[in-house]
């Protein structure tokens, strides 16, 4: 079973009043980009715990975790009050397969996110196995407001140091922003404007998609992908789907 160690908070990033990350200093095990631990709190005399995936890639320090403050979320809203030098629980050991070692061969890789959900995507992306893979990669970011759209900066990088390999198309559902796609990734996918937006076809033939985020969109995406001919990737039977729930 997964031990507990102590970590220490490095850095509160406080994008907007429900958005943040976390930057923590703690000796954990090595883990696999994609992959998620529990973080955790004593609380009233009760450790609340919660799973939480890496932002941050293997090799990256300190470790990094993006969030959003839940009405009803009794970690989230006590994790968001952390100061720098606070401690926190974290679990030694990650767990997950949401990784590009379950992923079979494929020209394009497809990263379909929502809010925090894209944070394993991040992860993946700032390792190298990705580039060695896929011919061309695609990140699709869903927020509902334009203050939700964080790490441009770390986008912007990996459009310079990767060039046309990589593409990035955001979407805002509750405003009208200039190089975004208004509404949702189902929506989009099944009018084809999320296609002529990339300038690239989605196909069974050539591309794996990778879900991660609202469950609403993940179930969506994944009926509209089924009737397409895409399937669920499952070890026995690899596909072209693979599905992570965030919440």
């Amino acid at each position: 079973m997964a031990q507990w160690v102590e970590g220490r908070v490095v850095e509160n990033i406080h994008w907007s009043e429900n958005l943040f990350t976390l930057k923590i200093d703690a000796d954990v095990d090595n883990f696999t980009a994609g992959q998620f631990t529990s973080l955790a709190l004593d609380i009233d005399g009760k450790r609340i715990a919660r799973p939480y995936s890496y932002l941050s890639s293997p090799s990256q320090r300190p470790l990094e975790f993006f969030f959003y403050t839940a009405t009803d979320g009794i970690l989230s809203n006590a994790l968001v009050k952390l100061k720098s030098n606070d401690s926190l629980w974290i679990k030694q050991q990650a767990n997950g397969f949401f990784t590009l070692d379950e992923v079979p061969e494929s020209n394009e890789l497809w990263m379909l996110g929502t809010g925090t959900g894209v944070a394993p995507f991040f992860s993946i992306l700032n390792t190298d196995e990705p580039w060695t893979r896929f011919k061309k990669i695609v990140l699709v970011h869903a927020v509902r407001t334009k203050v939700d759209l964080r790490y441009q900066k770390l986008i912007a990088l990996l459009r310079e140091k990767r060039g046309d390999q990589f593409k990035f198309q955001a979407f805002v559902s509750r405003e009208k922003i200039s190089g975004t796609i208004e509404g949702r990734i189902p929506a989009a996918i099944l009018d084809g404007s999320l296609e002529t937006a990339i300038n690239l076809p989605l196909s069974a033939e050539n591309s794996h998609v990778m879900l991660c985020g609202n469950p609403d969109m993940v179930k969506d995406t994944v009926e509209l992908l089924k009737a397409r001919n895409f399937r669920k990737n499952r070890r026995r039977t690899p596909g072209h789907i693979t599905v992570e729930n965030y919440w």
